[in-house]
């Protein structure tokens, strides 16, 4: 496999003479609004092809985005669809990358669609790692076929790349490159409260640097607080560090937003975001930083920067302000309370406590341990014994 680094210094050569290849696996909601904002770019130098199992279904997507970005102006990318593809099918996977050779991959499929599974657990359990092995069936899949067909494609994964992307890395597995979501949904929540206590109206100035895993991107979010565990935070105004008070930066966090289709907005704007920044630096010499769950496999989020300013594109995780052990301790107190104790040697390993609530509230007895090839089954127990009975 190669590292991330390598692929971009391939690819700031191969952009230099034609068009970036951006290719999305899984046109639900999240896939939708992804390949709005990438057409609202209006980048004559992108292609996208969107892969699926109905083609028709896809087709009648891409026909309305198109038309609308073209009532817009912004309509300047081609789109290509590949149909009758099977995620279940690591050959059929294979043969669409394989034939589209896409130089950054978005995978935004899901399981077992047309359910947020925190909507089950969260009220219940409180705890989301619960269904890591739902969220890492079509990854391991995607990586699989990835792999197979050869691909160097920057990879970016949208289901809870907290714990998935570092079970793959664990197991010794080909992994994606970058995590979308979750702590990038925290963050823009973070500048508006500190713009709103503060009174700074150029809110976009604010940078906030922070380093926590998905636990607390959904307290802090649901309910504006942080369960008392401190954060690893930054917050800088024009370069001057500002000194704000977290517990009501937090509190003010806690906005209220749709419960259904519409928050996979920002799913969606997060994988933009991560291309845009990508594609900024390898055109463009930008630098930028990020947050991504699971970026080099890490487990948690944590905050990165991807700097195009030389000669060469540097990939790495920001110890401006936290050490890496530092963040590494927090995401893992943070994914702790998700109810994952640990991911190491391709097994992932439950707490007590999330053994003891499923339990109580499912009646149902979670194994302690997944190893990685035993994903499935604990997928396929997940679905029978929790989700269809609580529907």
């Amino acid at each position: 496999m190669k590292m991330v680094d390598e692929k971009l210094n391939f690819l700031r050569n191969e952009l230099k003479s034609r068009s970036a290849r951006i290719m999305i696996i899984g046109l639900g909601s999240v896939g939708n609004y992804l390949l709005d904002y990438l057409m609202s770019a209006g980048d004559e130098r992108t292609e996208i092809c969107v892969v699926g199992r109905s083609e028709e279904k896809m087709r009648s997507d891409v026909n309305i985005v198109k038309v609308a970005s073209m009532i817009r102006g912004q309509n300047r990318t081609n789109i290509k669809i590949i149909g009758n593809v099977d995620l279940n099918n690591i050959d059929s996977i294979s043969a669409a990358i394989g034939s589209y050779k896409p130089d950054f991959i978005v995978n935004s499929s899901r399981a077992y669609p047309g359910l947020k599974y925190g909507s089950i657990s969260w009220s219940s359990v409180r705890a989301y790692g619960i269904w890591t092995p739902l969220s890492i069936r079509f990854t391991k899949n995607i990586m699989e076929g990835y792999e197979q067909a050869q691909s160097d494609a920057i990879v970016i994964n949208t289901s809870y790349s907290d714990a998935v992307i570092p079970w793959l890395r664990s197991a010794g597995k080909t992994y994606p490159d970058f995590g979308s979501g979750n702590i990038n949904h925290l963050v823009p929540r973070i500048k508006f409260a500190v713009s709103e206590m503060l009174e700074i109206e150029d809110y976009w100035n604010i940078d906030v640097t922070f380093a926590t895993a998905h636990f607390h991107d959904v307290v802090i979010s649901k309910e504006g607080h942080t369960e008392g565990v401190d954060m690893l935070i930054n917050v800088r105004y024009r370069e001057e560090e500002l000194a704000v008070d977290l517990r009501e930066v937090f509190s003010r966090c806690g906005i209220l937003m749709p419960v259904d289709a519409k928050r996979n907005m920002m799913n969606a704007s997060s994988n933009f975001e991560i291309i845009k920044a990508l594609l900024s630096s390898i055109r463009d010499g930008k630098i930028c930083k990020l947050h991504c769950p699971g970026v080099f496999g890490e487990i948690g989020g944590y905050p990165v920067i991807v700097d195009g300013s030389g000669s060469d594109i540097h990939t790495y995780i920001c110890e401006d302000y936290f050490s890496l052990d530092s963040m590494r301790r927090k995401n893992r107190e943070s994914i702790y309370l998700d109810g994952i104790e640990d991911i190491r040697d391709g097994i992932l390993t439950y707490t007590d406590e999330l053994l003891e609530k499923v339990s109580k509230v499912f009646g149902v007895s979670l194994m302690k341990t997944v190893a990685f090839d035993e994903s499935e089954i604990a997928a396929d127990f997940l679905i029978e014994k929790i989700i269809k009975k609580s529907r």
